[in-house]
């Protein structure tokens, strides 16, 4: 899995690379500010990593938002809405796999201080770090994004049958699932 990781992802820095200088102009006009956004996510055994992604929202000093707070879908900004509908503000996320805080498929990582308060209140939930976690993963494909308590344990049943089952097949179900999912434009 993890020679697989490894080779997609260098097959793909030259796309990054391509896509972070369209980023990087259009920001000059549709989003001001830098082109990436780095946040401190909860990682495989429960280990603190920092996520990179395109930015895609106005920047504020502190995040406030809670795990049980909606969304701020008014902080995205109109390139940031396109980012996120194509999902392409995950693809920085292939230097995670790289640096070896990621995976291509798994669990998708929490934002590091609502992970801890959902180790204390989803049960199993800490179970879902005993591998690498995944740009995208089942539980995407199937949920989409995850809001609150309830869907957080949705999310982690998911995301335990993934571990419990992983394999080849599976991981390339979830890729083209994530594909359509792309092409479809259903992100944000």
């Amino acid at each position: 899995k993890r020679t697989f990781d490894l080779a997609m992802c260098f097959f793909l820095l030259p796309f990054l690379m391509f896509v972070t200088f369209m980023i990087l102009f259009l920001n000059l006009f549709f989003n001001k500010g830098s082109v990436f956004f780095i946040q401190k996510r909860m990682g495989k055994d429960c280990e603190p990593f920092y996520a990179i992604k395109f930015r895609t929202m106005k920047k504020i000093d502190n995040i406030n938002r809670k795990y049980f707070d909606p969304l701020e879908t008014d902080r995205i900004t109109p390139l940031g809405y396109i980012l996120r509908k194509i999902r392409l503000d995950e693809l920085p996320q292939i230097l995670n796999v790289i640096r070896g805080d990621m995976s291509l498929i798994g669990p998708r990582p929490d934002y590091y201080e609502h992970a801890l308060l959902f180790l204390d209140n989803v049960p199993y939930y800490k179970y879902r770090h005993s591998i690498r976690p995944g740009i995208s993963g089942l539980s995407q494909i199937r949920l989409g994004y995850a809001e609150g308590i309830e869907a957080t344990k949705k999310k982690s049943k998911i995301d335990i049958f993934y571990i419990q089952n992983v394999n080849t097949f599976l991981d390339i179900k979830i890729f083209f699932g994530t594909l359509q999912t792309v092409f479809k434009g259903l992100g944000v």
